[in-house]
């Protein structure tokens, strides 16, 4: 497999599968002399595991971090940082059991056409949210990178699951309150009915999506590598390596297409001295480059791929068409746990743009 390396200052390595020894991340690039430890990237990773709630799957996982190379005495030394997680709770044996009749929604079959049959299926294997723990890993460290030389603060949070939409929200409230409930929205009388609806839906043997939002605040003018590698474009390629996601938007995304330019254009104002922007309908990028506004980024997930109901695939034995129901164990919609991962993308990305902009010195 090739694709399991993202930035080019800060690099990221992602490594490990669903059923596998273990995963984890490898960070190289990271500047010498940030303070962090194990405890830091804990709180980051208690957010995404496994086994929480009601709304995610049962499987349960300590995912006690270990950082093995590139911390000394709490603080980065400019080597490459080593870290992984033990997988522990793993049960494979429902996945011996549909070795011959891929998933719908999954990447059984494609995976296994395209490495010849050698990919590891066991819990969708390179291919399963589990590998999202290394990005999680990763970001905690960008996160702390981008706060500490930037004060760059990013906030994600469930602004839709399941049809349910959160209620406007005031950065006060996404901050303070977007991990208060296990669906992780800030508004709680939108969160109490997303809690119902997966629930409901769970019991049905289906399961919902939804979407994240994400909001970098402080940002700096000038974040972004025009053409190919523009922000919004490495953000969005980033953003699409989170499995379950299908559609990556900015500021207005598609409402745009409904607006006019007199009522999509930010105007520009002077404010405090400084050129600033009246609105931010763009979303924080123009042509590429951050804009000094708030970064607003919308991520949609579907709905999660292994239900209860039972589905239509092939029996790849015996080439004829088959019903399966998924065994195993799942979660009934992505999007809660989805919140800490789409934040740690999003600030490796910014980390690794920072640097090459030289906003950070390594």
């Amino acid at each position: 497999m090739t694709g399991n390396i993202l930035g080019e200052r800060f690099v990221v390595v992602s490594f490990g599968e669903s059923h596998g020894k273990c995963v984890g991340a490898l960070v190289d690039g990271c500047p010498p002399g940030l303070e962090i430890s194990e405890d830091h990237i804990q709180v980051e990773l208690d957010r995404r595991k496994p086994g929480q709630s009601l709304v995610t799957t049962t499987r349960r996982e300590e995912d006690r971090v270990q950082i093995l190379t590139g911390v000394f005495e709490g603080y980065t030394t400019g080597a490459p940082i080593l870290m992984l997680i033990w997988n522990k709770d793993v049960d494979s044996t429902p996945y011996m059991k549909i070795i011959n009749t891929p998933r719908p929604g999954h990447a059984d079959y494609v995976a296994r056409v395209k490495y010849r049959g050698f990919n590891d299926y066991r819990g969708g294997g390179r291919f399963s949210g589990r590998i999202t723990a290394g990005f999680v890993m990763a970001g905690a460290v960008a996160k702390k990178l981008l706060m500490d030389r930037l004060g760059i603060e990013i906030l994600a949070y469930s602004k839709e699951i399941g049809g349910v939409k959160a209620g406007p929200l005031t950065i006060d409230q996404i901050r303070e309150l977007r991990y208060s409930n296990e669906v992780r929205c800030p508004d709680p009388v939108a969160a109490d009915e997303m809690r119902r609806v997966i629930l409901e839906e769970r019991g049905k043997g289906d399961s919902v999506g939804g979407v994240v939002e994400c909001i970098a605040l402080n940002m700096p003018i000038g974040l972004g590598e025009p053409v190919f590698s523009s922000l919004d474009s490495d953000l969005s390629r980033a953003l699409f390596s989170i499995p379950a996601v299908k559609a990556v938007e900015f500021g207005e995304g598609f409402r745009c297409v409904t607006m006019r330019g007199s009522e999509h254009n930010d105007p520009y104002v002077v404010s405090e001295g400084k050129v600033r922007q009246a609105t931010n309908r763009s979303g924080g990028i123009i042509g590429g480059i951050s804009t000094g506004e708030p970064l607003i980024i919308r991520v949609a997930f579907k709905p999660a791929s292994s239900i209860g109901k039972s589905q239509k695939t092939v029996d790849l034995s015996t080439m004829t068409e088959t019903e399966l129901r998924v065994p195993g164990r799942h979660d009934p919609t992505v999007v809660p746990r989805a919140v800490p991962v789409v934040e740690s993308v999003v600030a490796i990305v910014l980390a690794d743009h920072a640097l090459r902009a030289g906003f950070i010195t390594y």
